[in-house]
C-alpha cells in the first residue's frame, strides 16, 4: 500500500508540476510529464482503480450460486444482493 501511494504521489506530482511550472521555468518542465506517466504505469485512472482494488483486497468476496452472484464481506454479511457479477 505505501508503495502504491508513493507511486501516485510521484506520478500526479510530476504531471501537475510539468504543466504548472511552464510559466515559471519554460517548456523544459514538460520533461516531467513522462516521469509522471511512467510512475502511474500509463494512466491515472488505472492507478486509481488499482488503489481501490488494493484497499478492498480481502474485504470483499464474490459468491455465485444458482446462476446469480453477489458480493459479501469477509465477515459473511451480504453486499446488497444486487446481482453484481
Amino acid at each position: 500500500m505505501p508503495r502504491h501511494l508513493a507511486r501516485g504521489a510521484v506520478g500526479f506530482g510530476s504531471l501537475i508540476a510539468a504543466f504548472a511550472l511552464v510559466p515559471v521555468f519554460g517548456p523544459a518542465t514538460l520533461l516531467l510529464a513522462p516521469v509522471g506517466v511512467v510512475a502511474l504505469r500509463g494512466c491515472p485512472m488505472c492507478w486509481a482503480i488499482g488503489l481501490a482494488e488494493t484497499v478492498s483486497r480481502g474485504r470483499l468476496r464474490r459468491q455465485c450460486a444458482n446462476g446469480s452472484c453477489e458480493l459479501t464481506s469477509a465477515g459473511g454479511r451480504s453486499g446488497g444482493g444486487n446481482g453484481i457479477s
